[in-house]
């Protein structure tokens, strides 16, 4: 008794089994979190290290250095790159795919407990690591204004209240505050005036110290009672430090207020924030590389209303670059996507049918199929996301074909006068072998994918598991539960309802032309077999040369209707200078007919120096805009009139391969022992580069022409004067380094004491004449009597990658420009320059996975074939049929590649899984063919051509069922309906491309190589005279 007996005899078992599979799968639908993309772990730690007033070479070789050494030792780290400014450090440490960011981040706590005796001892605070991928996008960004309060009141709510709750979330990596303003006393100190008074700016650091102590005092413990001592409580206001007295000068005291101006200001006021043109406070939250986008924004939205309550009403809280939206949306039109689909294969089986009952039965087959899927998802622990969503809609099309081809085999033997319930137990006996080998061959072809090294292999092997899943399970419904309803729905006798629609009428008319078409075609080829041979080979060759040929690209730029942009001007623009263009390049993205809302922001944060600034921006709805390379034309033009300023663009994608923070989106580095040399030959490249038009967009992370006010000290005349190196380092720090030279504790924060010369008397060089020290027998010592000062040009920043110098040009592509192109411009180029090997050369992010993956490709698809050949080899007992069936498959990569290259689309990894598929749907019409003609052959004697003849006309039927089937679930994805189409789109093309193609060719092609190889197949598995088996 075979499964489809079983089930035949047993319907009450067979119902409840298949409601079961349905109700398990509709209850985990609910369950299965949703993401953009599958969660796949890019381990990504950013160390951060701050030395007050250090210059970007001082925290490269005394910070960087001896932290890149320690982090060289841990296990599994595949790239160290480090950026440094003035005063900062940032190291990002990218791990192997397979290692645990946890047990990762105790290994770098580690390394930096050893690090620690190595780094300077000025170093007070300790340096820190997050779990975060600095090159992401935050998930939220949120935006605070008020009409009615200042913005350090804004910016206590944000630091006090906002932040701390925020990163106690889970999946929360890190919540930054830009245009930060908290409150600090600032004292601008008038060198002159300090002069006249006998007075060194160290000395008035010394006194406010001194004044504004928080240290304990103790406690009076009597025979009775104890008293707590409490001292004069600490200075808040600037006006109690403006009265503080700081020295005594001929029996008068010296107030503060009388050589500095002392107000209430921000410690920071090189920071800004703007929401659509007034000044805000911004808060952008990061998630950990393995965190999902859309429950960490849900958690966030939970809480807002809570903040809003607990703040003054006059407080707007805006939220922008939600990447949860665009998620939820994207995952919506893959739900109408399959809507679509699933009731255009509907269609297709009932145009073929002609009866609703013969339609609903195959119909109900998806939902088993595919709601079963569902709940394995679940129980796997996979997301519903663009890519196990598009594995869904691609198999709709797929699963359907087991229970046409049983169905349509039931079917002709009830046609014929047979009763349904012989009927069923026949045909399903019939071609439960076909099943199961199309349902395996199906499976195998995405076997290679779960070998698939690097991130791409991660994020594919969900859609692989996703399609195979819903594969097999509808293999096991087509022959559990289509016998049973077809044994008990189907009229009897032969006594057909046929429907009588006039679409159903016009539809047979044209398919019984089509067929007399194919009949009068199969017989020119089975007697022109060199030619229909000679076609066959072409097809290989023109696959080939179409392959070589085409675009290749890495991953299908999505659309999520949010943009970063990063301006960078002059390395020496001031901050109020830097302001001003900031400010004229947010106004012309603002006004943009395509811009619904930005946040403009320097300084703070993930900043790259002074002379950058960032915006996030919000592009209106699809059906409000153009397309986004339509948009980045637009802003590019219009952002060339702003003089001094280069702007860069790119849109916030899902997918952020690399940990590196870069202004475009590619990435190319140099490497070299010797630092002159690879800036040098970046600054060759990046010529070449910008004059060759598929580049966009191309810079560099170099920073090389910073100006510098350089001091030279006459060491001979500072000792004659009784002046050390120190003091004159100490005087000059606490005048230009924003000195924090005292804490106000509060019960809420701790706030600075800054000084610093007053703004006018630190502008120029020849300010620095100003600068008293005091030497010997306490005489003041102008500090132009030791030092001579000129202008210099140095770097603003030094980065490192692998602990040697690099530079990372970084780069967009024009709109019709592939990576693969610009990879082989690039290598072209190092050969024109001429560029030593001493300069190492890769590639980072996007582009080192799209240069690691290209090889894969081939091999990929090279695999899926020979795991095809091998499986059905084992199935057929022969080492030929599997060649026959795989015949066809040229002729669908022909049609894949061509339609690629009409619709203008690259050979992206998606596409390139779009072929992969349909490997295992075309070689599926060879194998009803070559099933029945074997049959044919052995059981009922036929020759050779007459079996094949009649296989060929006999599933004529099935097999442009199953093509159609296939082709109604691709077509919906082709069309590239809704948000994310980008993504799913060339998947969808080469399918449709590949099956309308093949199906032609295939029709007539395996016919003919299945008369040339019978003489060599073999007769299938030995048989054994029952005699031999005898003991």
């Amino acid at each position: 008794m075979n499964i489809s007996e079983l089930c035949i005899r047993r319907p009450v078992m067979t119902i409840l089994l298949s409601l079961a599979t349905v109700a398990a799968g509709a209850m985990a639908y609910f369950k299965i979190p949703v993401a953009a993309l599958p969660s796949f772990n890019t381990p990504v730690i950013q160390v951060t290290a701050t030395l007050p007033g250090a210059s970007p070479e001082n925290m490269a070789s005394s910070v960087a250095l001896p932290l890149e050494k320690e982090f060289s030792t841990i296990d599994g780290i595949t790239v160290i790159s480090s950026t440094n400014f003035l005063s900062t450090t940032n190291i990002t440490l990218e791990f192997n795919n397979d290692r645990d960011i946890d047990k990762a981040a105790v290994d770098v706590q580690a390394a930096l407990l050893r690090a620690q005796r190595r780094l300077p001892i000025e170093m007070t605070t300790p340096p820190s690591y997050r779990k975060v991928n600095p090159a992401d996008a935050p998930v939220l960004i949120m935006t605070m204004t008020s009409p009615s309060m200042d913005l350090s009141e804004l910016s206590d709510y944000a630091e006090n209240l906002i932040s701390p709750t925020l990163s106690t979330i889970n999946g929360v990596a890190q919540v930054l505050v830009y245009g930060q303003k908290r409150y600090a006393v600032r004292v601008d100190v008038i060198p002159t005036q300090l002069a006249a008074k006998n007075l060194t700016i160290d000395d008035v650091a010394k006194a406010i110290n001194a004044a504004n102590s928080n240290t304990p005092v103790g406690v009076l413990d009597g025979p009775r009672q104890q008293l707590t001592i409490y001292a004069n409580p600490q200075m808040v206001r600037a006006k109690e430090y403006g009265n503080l007295v700081i020295a005594q000068r001929n029996g008068l005291p010296v107030r503060l207020a009388d050589v500095a101006r002392v107000q209430e200001s921000y410690e920071s006021i090189k920071t800004l924030a703007a929401y659509n043109g007034e000044r805000s406070i911004a808060i952008a939250i990061l998630r950990q590389p393995t965190a999902n986008s859309v429950e960490v924004v849900d958690k966030i939205r939970e809480i807002i209303p809570q903040f809003e309550k607990q703040m003054p009403a006059s407080v707007a809280i805006n939220l922008l670059i939600d990447r949860s939206a665009s998620i939820r949306e994207s995952i919506h039109d893959v739900n109408f996507t399959l809507m679509l689909t699933i009731a255009l294969v509907v269609m297709v089986i009932f145009l073929f049918l002609k009866q609703a009952i013969a339609t609903i039965i195959p119909a109900l087959s998806l939902p088993v199929s595919l709601i079963g899927a569902f709940f394995l998802m679940y129980w796997m622990g996979y997301s519903l996301d663009n890519i196990s969503l598009l594995g869904i809609t691609i198999a709709v099309g797929l699963v359907v074909d087991d229970a046409i081809v049983v169905l349509e085999n039931i079917m002709r033997y009830v046609e014929q006068g047979m009763h349904p319930l012989k009927a069923a137990l026949k045909g399903s006996r019939e071609v439960s072998f076909t099943i199961f080998s199309i349902s395996i061959s199906l499976v195998a072809v995405f076997i290679p994918i779960f070998f698939m090294p690097g991130p791409l292999g991660l994020l594919f092997r969900e859609f692989a598991v996703v399609v195979s899943l819903s594969i097999l399970v509808s293999a096991v419904v087509s022959l559990t539960l289509v016998p049973m309803l077809a044994s008990r729905f189907l009229p009897k006798d032969g006594h057909t309802s046929e429907s009588r629609h006039p679409l159903v009428l016009k539809f047979d008319e044209y398919f019984a032309a089509l067929l007399k078409v194919y009949e009068r075609a199969l017989d020119w080829s089975l007697t022109h077999r060199n030619k229909v041979l000679l076609g066959a080979l072409s097809t290989f060759i023109l696959t080939v040369v179409l392959f070589v040929w085409s675009p290749k690209g890495f991953f299908p730029e999505e659309d999520i209707g949010q943009l970063f942009i990063t301006t960078e001007a002059a390395e020496d623009i001031s901050f109020t200078a830097m302001l001003e263009l900031q400010d004229q390049a947010a106004a012309i993205v603002r006004n943009n007919r395509n811009i619904d809302s930005l946040v403009s922001i320097l300084g703070g944060g993930a900043s790259t120096g002074t002379n950058t600034g960032r915006m996030f921006v919000n592009l209106k709805p699809r059906s409000e805009r153009v397309h986004m390379k339509k948009v980045l034309e637009e802003l590019r033009k219009e952002l060339r009139d702003i003089p001094g300023l280069q702007v860069y663009m790119r849109p916030i994608q899902n997918l952020q391969l690399g940990g590196k923070v870069t202004k475009s989106r590619y990435q190319f580095i140099l490497q070299s022992v010797g630092f002159e040399g690879v800036n040098e030959w970046s600054a060759k490249m990046v010529e070449k580069m910008r004059s060759d038009p598929i580049f966009r967009d191309v810079t560099t992370d170099s920073q090389l022409r910073g100006l510098q006010a350089q001091i030279d000290i006459d060491r001979e005349k500072a000792a004659s004067a009784g002046v050390s190196i120190a003091d004159i380092r100490s005087a000059l720090y606490s005048a230009y380094g924003e000195r924090q030279v005292s804490t106000i504790y509060t019960s809420v924060n701790t706030y600075q004491v800054i000084l610093q010369a007053a703004p006018e008397h630190r502008q120029y060089e020849s300010d620095l004449a100003g600068i008293y020290v005091r030497g010997r027998s306490d005489k003041l010592v102008p500090l132009s009597s030791i030092a001579n000062f000129r202008r210099a040009i140095g770097p603003t920043s030094v980065n490192h990658q692998g602990q040697v110098p690099a530079v990372t040009i970084s780069f967009n592509l024009s709109p019709d420009a592939a990576l693969g192109d610009a990879t082989k411009r690039l290598e072209q180029f190092t050969k024109e320059i001429e560029l030593p090997p001493t300069i190492i050369t890769s590639y980072g992010g996007d582009a080192a996975v799209f240069k690691s993956g290209q090889s894969s490709q081939v091999i990929l698809l090279l695999a899926a074939v020979l795991v095809i050949y091998v499986l059905l080899g084992v199935l057929y007992e022969s080492y030929i049929h599997p060649l026959t069936i795989l015949a066809g498959l040229p002729s669908a990569a022909v049609g894949a590649l061509v339609f690629l290259r009409v619709f203008d689309l690259e050979v992206t990894m998606i596409a390139t899984i779009g072929i992969l598929l349909l490997i295992g749907i075309v070689k599926k019409n060879a194998i009803l063919m070559i099933d029945f003609a074997l049959d044919a052959q052995r059981n009922q004697n036929m020759k050779p051509l007459e079996a094949i003849r009649t296989a060929c006309l006999l599933r004529f039927r099935p097999i442009m069922m199953t093509t159609l089937a296939a082709l109604m679930g691709a077509l919906p994805i082709a069309l590239g309906l809704g948000a994310g189409a980008e993504l799913r789109q060339p998947l969808g093309i080469a399918v449709v491309g590949g099956l309308l193609v093949s199906q032609v060719v295939t029709l007539l092609i395996t016919p003919v190589i299945y008369l040339y190889f019978d003489k060599y197949s073999g007769d299938g598995p030995l048989e054994i005279a029952p005699e031999m088996l005898k003991d």
